[in-house]
């Protein structure tokens, strides 16, 4: 036992229908545990499955030893982010595992190497298969980095460690953002990023009401944290100013060559200043909501990655 961490760790399961695998995910979360912490705890957050993921959480759960074993039920489905915060906010260890899936495509081995990165001084270290992404989370991950304005690189992740010192900060925050990924990125903490061999194994479907659930994140996510809506607000300003300019001169043009009917070049003027100022205002109307969003979701009094006493 001399040997093993002294830091308490929590690890913190997110579990949605998985009872196909999260019987020997657990076991290998338990072994991990026992083997390389003194103290430690498992934390299994059931999002309102409908198999027997419960009951199988509840009977590989007895075979812990030393290592405390939780089972937490939501009511109904939350999604992945409020439901993880939920674990997050239960558990009480100096480090904290979050795994958002129980797709186990990497050895545990794994697992002790992100905790040891983090003991070099990062307080976010997150681990990341070295296989090609999906075209749409490799879209969704490209906007985000491009409009976002994010400090650190968001990638695709399977599990990652915090320090007890980003979970406070995080919450003094905002716990209202829908995306933590993004928030852990905003927080002003040193991160890391490993990547590990990806095994191919157990890469499960998900259900038809997870899929929609991290579809609508994703746009939230783009809504919230990007200014997507704001920069094509304003490319459709720009362009519609020089389609007022264009549709006036041509106005113009007509009225002096031709015999347009009566009343033509007014109401091609008209409609053409009347769609600028409407998008014009649309345009101010986005940036006032992107005020908005900034002030309630992102507010922080002040970020700092470290503090250092220089003398005794």
């Amino acid at each position: 036992m001399d040997n093993k961490e002294k830091n308490f760790m929590s690890a913190i399961i997110y579990v949605h229908n998985a009872s196909d695998r999260i019987e020997n995910f657990l076991r290998m979360i338990i072994d991990c545990m026992e083997s390389n912490f003194e103290k430690s705890e498992i934390i299994c957050v059931n999002d309102n499955s409908n198999d027997d993921s419960a009951a199988c959480i509840k009977e590989v759960g007895k075979e812990a030893k030393r290592t405390s074993v939780s089972l937490l039920n939501m009511s109904y489905f939350h999604g992945l982010e409020v439901a993880m915060n939920a674990g997050v906010d239960l558990s009480i260890g100096d480090f904290v595992l979050e795994f958002d899936t129980t797709n186990q495509d990497y050895d545990k081995e794994e697992i002790m190497r992100v905790y040891h990165k983090s003991l070099e001084g990062y307080d976010i270290v997150s681990a990341s298969p070295d296989k090609k992404q999906k075209v749409s989370s490799y879209l969704f991950y490209s906007t985000l980095e491009k409009f976002a304005n994010l400090p650190y690189k968001i990638y695709t992740e399977s599990f990652r460690v915090l320090s007890r010192r980003v979970i406070n900060r995080v919450s003094s925050m905002s716990k209202s953002v829908p995306y933590r990924k993004a928030l852990y990125a905003n927080c002003g903490l040193k991160t890391y990023n490993l990547k590990y061999k990806s095994t191919g194994n157990n890469q499960a479907d998900r259900d038809k009401i997870e899929k929609a659930y991290r579809r609508n994140l994703a746009i939230d996510t783009l809504i919230l944290f990007t200014e997507v809506g704001y920069s094509f607000s304003v490319t459709m300003t720009a362009f519609m100013m020089l389609l007022t300019v264009f549709m006036a001169i041509y106005s113009f043009v007509i009225y002096l060559t031709r015999t347009p009917i009566e009343g033509w070049t007014t109401t091609i003027l008209f409609m053409a200043f009347a769609f600028f100022g409407l998008f014009g205002v649309l345009t101010i109307i986005i940036k006032y909501l992107q005020i908005l969003v900034e002030l309630v979701f992102k507010r922080k009094k002040y970020s700092f990655e470290s503090i250092e006493k220089l003398t005794k």
